[in-house]
């Protein structure tokens, strides 16, 4: 058995303004230092026995804070990395959703396809598992990287739902035995009372 705890990161300047983030590489604002040290404080008790992240700064930010307790480095995968939302980074979703109906219809040439992007997330997270058999897990992710496996992995998310939130410096458990992957915990937050 496998459990995986997908987090996501802290927040950052442009989550707060609800523009997209894709692959700028900023860092957590204040808010964001503060939910990762809440993170941090939640694992510190909880067996772990790898960290991995995304690469970009507010996925390892995240993932050093609940990494150093442990006295664990972070493994840096480069398939966790958020979607490609290329020249729409940085710009209210509003504003592709005007232009496209939708960030899913916009040209592959402006945004990573959405059937590439959960392929290169489940894969990455396949490929984790496979070679972690009996470990516990954090990765640290993004918003559209947590939903992407747990609608993956999890059927009953598949349909898209409020139940699939995931607010920054959220976390979530998976447990990997056998045939089935289980979502055990979805969207929660430190403070709210649930264990991992």
């Amino acid at each position: 058995m496998t459990t995986v705890y997908l987090v996501r990161h802290g927040r950052t300047a442009l989550n707060a303004a609800g523009q997209l983030r894709g692959r700028i590489d900023e860092p957590l604002d204040e808010v964001g230092r503060s939910e990762a040290a809440r993170l941090a404080s939640l694992f510190a008790t909880v067996r772990l026995d790898q960290i991995v992240a995304g690469p970009l700064k507010r996925t390892i930010a995240t993932a050093s804070a609940i990494a150093e307790p442990h006295g664990l480095e972070v493994n840096v995968d480069a398939a966790f990395v958020d979607r490609d939302y290329g020249p729409w980074a940085g710009r209210p979703r509003e504003e592709v959703e005007a232009r496209y109906g939708s960030l899913d219809d916009a040209p592959a040439s402006e945004v990573e396809p959405k059937a590439e992007f959960e392929r290169r997330v489940v894969a990455a997270l396949e490929t984790l598992v496979a070679h972690t058999a009996g470990r516990i897990v954090v990765v640290a992710g993004h918003d559209a990287v947590n939903r992407a496996l747990i609608q993956g992995f999890c059927g009953r998310y598949r349909s898209p739902s409020a139940e699939l939130a995931q607010p920054t410096g959220c976390w979530n458990r998976l447990v990997f035995a056998g045939q089935d992957p289980v979502c055990e915990v979805v969207g929660a937050r430190p403070g709210d009372g649930t264990k991992p």
